[in-house]
């Protein structure tokens, strides 16, 4: 080495040598079975996943256990199915044992018992129908439970229930033209407006998108709609959304009472996110409300915002109290079967897909934060405080868990 130039030496202490840097392993993904039960309540009619999202997930690896005739009230066969890759199973407990269970109607006792232990059931949890013994039931069985009406996108709202919602907001007109005009339950008029003859009033509450959908089918038809709500921001979106200009007004009692003694149509859809719905429409102003008209309360499966709502079903949806005709069927979009599941299943398919390649449902509740919102039971921990407040039953957060079960 030339003189002038600085020595250049390399240090051979083992504490400065330079490492391999360590980068976290990437998730394996996993293959999963997928359990499709036939739903025996009466008044679900809706399946998980229709034919074509089958096909789908088996040709991505995964088992789909279909129990026989799952998918009749829907109108999908057991052949389009089994063409679709699914085993089609005839004893229940096959399917129940599957790592992932898809529901619609929460999951009865026997059900229940069916599960397995690190398992996962989802489905709808429709709390004002449960009880303390049914969430304790479910936590004895060491199983994950997630409801998915309360699992979020990555904006913070509920595709689920929006997508369900819009179905439900369509009906809900197409329902009141039906029992407008019901010999024994309605006053023989037609829902809309003609020339010369008075429109139909049709009064929402709630400016979500059940009541953007309804209006948006009741103004089509001709009707004069008012719409009630306490939030100025969710009545100025659902006058965009529509493109007219409608009847808006926060929830006054005084107005909501004049405005139910002149409508034909009631659709009381407010949407509750503690999962309770508030009732605050009392039996003297249903009793002021003209002879035939039609209350339809969407907000039945949180409780009803009706003092005379009481839940009904698809085999007997009306009854009547001081001559109003009362529809308080709990899944109304379960009236249209084929296209609510179509909807269900637009959503678990790729849900399904994004779990797997998670590594399974603990790795996509740790990893997936809209995903874990629904989940209200973690291997048999209540993790949801709401639950917990209702019941009296203890909690744990669901972070605190998972960082405790990794």
């Amino acid at each position: 080495m030339s003189e002038g130039k600085p020595k250049i030496s390399f240090s051979t202490t083992p504490g400065l040598l330079p490492k391999e840097e360590m980068l976290e392993t990437a998730i394996r993904s996993s293959k999963m079975t997928v359990g499709i039960p036939r739903e025996i309540s009466a008044n679900e009619s809706r399946i998980g996943l229709i034919p074509e999202a089958v096909k789908l997930l088996v040709n991505n690896g995964h088992r789909i256990l279909f129990e026989e005739r799952a998918g009749e009230k829907a109108h999908f066969s057991d052949h389009e199915y089994a063409e679709a890759g699914a085993e089609i199973k005839q004893d229940r407990e096959s399917v129940f044992g599957a790592d992932v269970v898809i529901k619609i109607a929460p999951p009865i006792r026997e059900e229940i018992d069916m599960l397995e232990k690190r398992k996962c059931v989802m489905s709808v949890l429709q709390l004002p129908t449960r009880t303390k013994d049914y969430i304790q039931h479910l936590m004895a069985k060491k199983i994950n439970a997630i409801a998915f009406e309360h699992i979020q996108d990555k904006t913070g709202a509920l595709p689920l229930v929006r997508s369900m919602s819009e179905i439900i907001g369509n009906a809900t007109m197409l329902i009141a033209a039906e029992y407008l005009c019901h010999p024994q339950y309605g006053k023989g008029i037609m829902l809309g407006g003609f020339p010369g003859v008075a429109p139909v009033e049709v009064v929402i509450i709630g400016s979500g998108t059940v009541a953007e959908y309804a209006s948006r089918v009741a103004l089509g038809m001709g009707a004069f709609v008012k719409v009630f709500d306490n939030s100025m921001y969710k009545l100025r979106s659902l006058q965009n959304n529509v493109g007219t200009r409608l009847y808006t007004s926060i929830m006054h009692p005084h107005l909501i009472g004049k405005a139910l003694e002149t409508a034909d149509v009631v659709i009381a859809a407010k949407h509750s996110p503690t999962g309770v719905s508030p009732c605050f429409i009392p039996e003297d102003m249903v009793r002021k409300m003209k002879a035939g008209s039609v209350i339809i309360d969407v907000s039945i499966d949180q409780g009803g915002c009706f003092e005379t709502s009481r839940p009904t079903n698809h085999q007997n949806p009306v009854y009547q109290v001081h001559g109003v005709t009362h529809y308080c069927v709990p899944n109304i979009a379960s009236k249209v079967p084929q296209t609510a599941s179509t909807s269900f299943s637009n959503f678990f398919a790729p849900l399904l897909i994004e779990i797997a390649e998670s590594g399974g449902v603990d790795n996509a509740l740790k990893v997936n934060r809209s995903f874990s919102r629904g989940a209200y039971i973690f291997n048999g921990v209540l993790t949801n405080q709401q639950i917990s407040k209702l019941y009296d039953i203890p909690f744990q957060h669901l972070d605190l868990l998972l960082a405790a079960f990794y």
